[in-house]
């Protein structure tokens, strides 16, 4: 680790590092929609939300961030093993809320998997809380 971690605004320059790092990281699950295609149309949506940490040049960190014009998301909030403990996805999270609150958006939701036990304390130390009676739920188009 340099010491000088920069983040920034993702670029789709970004995804092949980030999906590298995804696919390393516990508890992430990298499904439908992730592919470049998805990710590119996810990013042209919501400009200006979705972050990077950079070591040097090497992609440490992401958080995918957008809205429905109402609630914010924030998916993917992925640091590299090596580089956790120092802050860098509370500061990642901050900075994709911050980009929230520019657009007008005043709540934001998450969905941890059940069994990603070390990001759902992750989220409960940085504030988050489960919505009772909610129940995520999915399908296919």
């Amino acid at each position: 680790m340099s010491g000088k971690i920069l983040t920034r605004e993702f670029c789709i320059d970004d995804y092949d590092a980030a999906l590298e790092l995804w696919q390393r990281v516990e508890g992430l699950e990298v499904a439908e929609g992730d592919d470049k295609e998805g990710v590119a149309q996810f990013v042209a949506r919501n400009p200006e939300l979705s972050r990077v940490a950079i070591d040097g040049s090497t992609v440490v960190g992401v958080a995918m961030c957008g809205h429905d014009g109402r609630r914010g998301h924030i998916y993917h909030l992925a640091i590299d093993p090596a580089y956790r403990r120092y802050g860098l996805g509370k500061r990642l999270v901050q900075e994709c809320l911050d980009g929230l609150r520019r657009v007008g958006v005043i709540r934001a939701i998450i969905l941890v998997a059940d069994n990603n036990l070390r990001g759902a304390e992750f989220w409960k130390r940085a504030g988050w809380e489960d919505i009772p009676g909610a129940v995520a739920m999915g399908i296919d188009v």
